[in-house]
């Protein structure tokens, strides 16, 4: 490319330009994030995801197009979620000498996330599509959308809760467990990583390593016992 112009021109007529703008997007919000001293507010997923969505929204671009580029960033989402052993194998002594707990608080935070959709589907009336698209919300998004369109949900949408349900226990970890007057960062980073997933496991490593390491257990776990707890809910719920 001999000028920005004739970068911009190649670009913009090729899916490549979602996924340039999606990685500068997120370096940006990296570093806007770290000038602020990590404050939850600017968590770099929420900034990435409003801006991106104010540019598709003023250049009327179809999320299908969007996603045709930035499908590369979302293929990462499987080997990212595999890469959380490196960590849990390194303090494997740590993890084994808490084993019943995080078997306990995995059941738990599993059936009570499942739970709550299933509660707010009867007293809302929610349709069938949408209560079985909301019920993997709090697994990591891969999981949770291969669930949705497995058991005939909306992907899209349960794509949408998932980061809605990662971006809220972001911002609210911190103060809720300081409220709740935790100070264990094995706990913390659980809550953390079982309910918000890799948004939260990612804001759990930036207050703490201990709590970064049993909140990619948590994430990781959920993802399984999600994967075993939804389609049995869904069947019984469905008939």
């Amino acid at each position: 490319m001999r000028s920005p112009v004739e970068l911009w021109v190649y670009l913009s007529a090729s899916p490549l330009i979602w996924l340039t703008l999606t990685v500068c997007t997120w370096i940006a919000a990296s570093e806007l994030s770290l000038r602020l001293n990590r404050n939850p507010l600017v968590n770099p997923v929420l900034t990435s995801t409003l801006f991106l969505s104010l540019v598709m929204t003023i250049a009327d671009i179809p999320y299908a197009q969007f996603f045709a580029g930035a499908q590369f960033v979302h293929f990462l989402l499987g080997p990212a979620t595999v890469a959380i052993a490196i960590p849990m194998f390194r303090q494997w002594k740590r993890v084994k000498q808490l084993l019943l707990p995080i078997a306990a608080a995995l059941i738990v935070g599993s059936l009570a996330a499942v739970g709550s959709v299933v509660a707010l589907a009867y007293a809302v009336r929610l349709p069938e599509d949408v209560m079985i698209s909301f019920l993997p919300k709090s697994a990591t998004a891969g999981v949770a959308m291969a669930i949705s369109a497995s058991l005939g949900g909306n992907p899209s949408l349960t794509a949408v809760l998932v980061l809605l349900t990662g971006i809220t226990g972001a911002l609210i970890v911190t103060p809720f467990m300081n409220l709740m007057r935790i100070r264990d960062y094995a706990a913390r980073g659980f809550a953390v990583g079982l309910t918000s997933h890799g948004i939260g496991t990612a804001r759990a490593y930036e207050v703490d390593e201990t709590a970064g390491l049993f909140a990619g257990i948590a994430m990781a776990l959920n993802a399984v016992a999600t994967s075993v707890i939804v389609p049995l809910a869904a069947a019984v719920l469905l008939g």
